[in-house]
Parts: C-alpha cells; sequence; structure tokens
C-alpha cells in the first residue's frame, strides 16, 4: 500500500431496532437487501459504490464479533477480500473505530487516504457521490479533514446539522470550513436552518489521511488513541479476523469522532453532498427511496393490494392481502406482523425496547439464526423438544460437539450428510435419517457438491442453544456459542 492508495473505512455497527421486524439486533439493517435497484445488501453497495474509484483498495470493516462471519460472507458473494475486518467486543461509537482503522491502514503502507463510510446508507445517485468522494479526496490530500454535508429536503430533527462558512477552491473542487456543529435540534430549530443554505444535515461520513486523522487525535483526544494502540499491540488473529483485547478496550472513550476532533479541529472542512443519500432509519425512509407502482405502493414478497395507495408492504413467507389500504406499513416474517402507519414508524424502536423489557426472544433474534457453515431456521419451539431446518454449505462442516441436556434425530431432506457419532462415521442420502443420543459427541458435514438440508428434532429437559460443548471448530468457535 502506498500514499496514492485510497482504503475505505466500512464502519458495520448498528442495534437492529428502527427497522424491525426484518432487521434485529442478531441481523441488522445493514446486512439486508433493502434497495429495490439491486438484490445486495446496504454493506455489499457501501462498497460496490465505492470500488470503481482510482486508486481504491480493499476496505477495513469494522464489526462486533456475533456479526464477524455475515460480513465476511457478504464480502466474499461480492468477490471482496477485505484489508481487515477489526472485531470490537463492545461497541465505543465512530472515534475509536476510525483511530484503529487509521493505525491498521498506517501498518501497510505509508499515508493512505481513508474514506469512512457508514454501512447501512443508501445513495441513490452515485455518478453524483463519486464526483462529490473525489472533491473530498482532493482536499484530503491538502492534509484537511473532510465530512460530508448532506442538502437537507424537509426540516429533520433526527440528524445533526453542520454550519458552513467561507469557502475554499482547488481547481472545480469547493470545501467550506465549519462554523460549528448542532445536535439533532428541536422543529423550530430545524424550521430555521431549512432556510438557510448554510446548514446541511452530519451524515458522518469523513475523508482523511490516516495521518492527519492520528495526528488529531493524538493532540484533541488523546487517551482515545492511547487505549486504542494498547488495544491493537494486544489484539488477536483469528481466521481472517482481527480480535481486540477486550480489557485494553474496555478503558476507550466513547466517543464520536465529532466530538472527539471534528468540532474541536482547524482542519475541518464540510463538502455539501446531493446525491439521494439516507440513512434508511424507519420504514417510512426505505418507502421514500424505493421504486414505485403507480398508486405508490412499494410492494415485496407475496402480496396483492386493491384499491390501495402510497402503502410499504412487505412479505416474507405468507401471502399478504390489502384492500382499501392507505398509508400504511405492513412487514410480515415468520414470527412477526408489524402494522404501523406510515407517519409513526419512527416509533418503531421504542416498541422494540418495550419487547427487550418483555424478554421477548422476537426483540433480538429471527428465527432463522445465521452461522459461518450455512444457517437454520426454528420451526417449532416447545419448552422440552423443538424443530429446526438446517442448511450446511457445500464443503462445510458444523463443530464437534456435545448436548448435555438433549438428544437429537436428523433426517436428510436434501442433499447428502456426511455424520459423525464418537468418531463412527456414516452417510446419508436423501430420506435417511439418523439418531444422536444425549452426551455423544458428534459432528455433521457436507461433502457435497449442492447444498445439505437436514430436519433436526432436538428433545430433552433443556433445548437452549448454550447447551452445546465444542471441542473442534473449523471456526474458531470452540469458547462461544
Amino acid at each position: 500500500m502506498n500514499k496514492d492508495l485510497i482504503v475505505p473505512v466500512i464502519l458495520c455497527g448498528g442495534s437492529g431496532t428502527r427497522l424491525w421486524p426484518i432487521s434485529r439486533q442478531s441481523f441488522p439493517k445493514q446486512f439486508l437487501p433493502l434497495s429495490t435497484d439491486n438484490e445486495k445488501t446496504l454493506l455489499q453497495n457501501t462498497f460496490e459504490r465505492v470500488k470503481d474509484i482510482k486508486g481504491i483498495c480493499d476496505p477495513i470493516l469494522v464489526c462486533n464479533e456475533e456479526h464477524r462471519f455475515i460480513v465476511a460472507e457478504q464480502m466474499r458473494e461480492i468477490n471482496t477480500k477485505p484489508n481487515s475486518i477489526l472485531l470490537e467486543p463492545f461497541g465505543r461509537n465512530t472515534a475509536p473505530a476510525i483511530a484503529l482503522s487509521a493505525l491498521i491502514a498506517l501498518e501497510k503502507g505509508e499515508n493512505p487516504v481513508l474514506i469512512v463510510l457508514s454501512s447501512d446508507h443508501e445513495v441513490k445517485d452515485k455518478e453524483k457521490f463519486i464526483e462529490t468522494v473525489k472533491d473530498g479526496i482532493i482536499f484530503a490530500k491538502k492534509d484537511k479533514l473532510i465530512t460530508f454535508g448532506i442538502v437537507p429536503t424537509h426540516a429533520e430533527t433526527g440528524f445533526g446539522y453542520i454550519k458552513a462558512d467561507k469557502h475554499l477552491s482547488e481547481g472545480n473542487s469547493i470545501a467550506y470550513e465549519i462554523a460549528e456543529f448542532t445536535e439533532k435540534p428541536n422543529i423550530e430549530k430545524a424550521e430555521k436552518f431549512i432556510l438557510d443554505d448554510r446548514y446541511t444535515w452530519n451524515s458522518g461520513m469523513f475523508i482523511f489521511r490516516a495521518k492527519e486523522i492520528i495526528k488529531e487525535i493524538e493532540k484533541l483526544s488523546p487517551e482515545i488513541l492511547e487505549f486504542c494502540r494498547k488495544s491493537l499491540n494486544n489484539s488477536k488473529y483469528d481466521l481472517d479476523f482481527r480480535r481486540l483485547n477486550k480489557e485494553t478496550f474496555s478503558k476507550c472513550p466513547n466517543v464520536s469522532i465529532d466530538v472527539a476532533v471534528m468540532e474541536k479541529t482547524n482542519k475541518g472542512l464540510v463538502i455539501p453532498l446531493d446525491a439521494g443519500w439516507s440513512d434508511i432509519g424507519s420504514w417510512q425512509a426505505v418507502w421514500e427511496t424505493s421504486n414505485k407502482d403507480q398508486s405508490e405502493n412499494v410492494i415485496k414478497g407475496k402480496v396483492i393490494l386493491n384499491d390501495s395507495k402510497k402503502c410499504l408492504i412487505r412479505s416474507e413467507h405468507r401471502l399478504v392481502v390489502g384492500l382499501g389500504l392507505n398509508n400504511l406499513v405492513v412487514v410480515e416474517t415468520n414470527d412477526a406482523l408489524l402494522i404501523a402507519e406510515m407517519s409513526k414508524t419512527q416509533k418503531v424502536k421504542d416498541t422494540v425496547q418495550t419487547l427487550k423489557e418483555k424478554k421477548l426472544p422476537e426483540s433480538y433474534q429471527h428465527r432463522t439464526i445465521y452461522r459461518p457453515w450455512g444457517f437454520y431456521n426454528s420451526v417449532v419451539e416447545e419448552p422440552r423438544w423443538q424443530v429446526k431446518q438446517i442448511f450446511v454449505k457445500p464443503g462445510e462442516q458444523l463443530s464437534l460437539q456435545m448436548h448435555h441436556h438433549r438428544s437429537e434425530h436428523w433426517i436428510v431432506v436434501k442433499g447428502t450428510a456426511k455424520v459423525e457419532i464418537n468418531h463412527n462415521e456414516s452417510i446419508l442420502a436423501e430420506n435417511q435419517s439418523i439418531y444422536i443420543p444425549l452426551g455423544t459427541k458428534h459432528r455433521l458435514t457436507n461433502p457435497g457438491k449442492i447444498p445439505l438440508i437436514i430436519i433436526e428434532v432436538q428433545s430433552g429437559s433443556y433445548v437452549g442453544e448454550d447447551d452445546i460443548i465444542r471441542f473442534e471448530d473449523n471456526y474458531g468457535r470452540t469458547d462461544e456459542i
């Protein structure tokens, strides 16, 4: 890597509450295909959006440990091998994530330009976006710290605002000095800001040289840099991932890059961005950014509408029929159903908090749970038994494991299964089955070239996912679920 190369830094955090029930903590919105223009996920589109810029290289991704295999798999699907996948044991906001990414970039090069992007944004006008990013790169190479201000379309209270001051020019490229940052305003302030073209929404996207942002963090928020360096020095490589030291990272301040640096530095510039940007912060935002039919409806899945307009109806499994609907959001999954007035969808995250307080599993996880070897669907759940559909990718293998409280029956419905029980191996074809007694060491492998699907019936005194002891694992998970 050299100083002329450009490193995308993609921040993949997120709690998965605002687009419930599709998005949840176990599988938040950045890993979902929400665009009506293509079937790629928001994360995949984030990198695809910048990959053709001259000098761009493979990205640095920052995510939490729970999502590491999802991130790796989604990058593999678009034929991208990340520069690094950095695992945070817990979120510490954007300043530590950016500091860590800059330190990693400097390990491999002189002084590359970093493009810091959120993994869950949508941009409609890719060409205009790239043009603005290139303007930012020009100023970043002059050792400026660039942020992008979204040209506002309405008085929004959910975003922070950036007030621009006098402008600077580099050829045809223009950036503005930053007069001030304003946190999310009340509606009266937001209505005033929308009438003043000096104000833009704070996008949370940045461009700067790695050494320059490190220098400013060291000067303005040195404690962040201290603990980030220590966390990296004590980090461990785990397959394709770099795992931060948990104890050291816990001491790192939890603060945004705006508060830590951008509000204090004299090197900050803002460049207005008008490219159809959205943070997809609600189902209403999904509706606004999606392609619509003649009645302004957005439909996905098995949906039939009659005499309905300005609705978003999404079905993941069952047939959904709507008659005489107006301004409604209906989202169906295999374990939950959301029905909301379009203008009320900002309150979905409050509902998720209520679900968490009631300790309902639907608040944080899907019935479909993704693993590095594939995924499983929970079909039926009862206190002493449950049924799952297990999907194993060709050539993949589950861990060698044992359960203290349950036995299992496996029935092959598609593909070929290799089953190991207490060191004895069996090959099962479609419509064959096998019994795994309680307390036995066992492992499932797909030796074939097509997906393996089995039905698993569990029974015992306890069938929770934490009743699992791993002895061997291809993915380094011998100490976790």
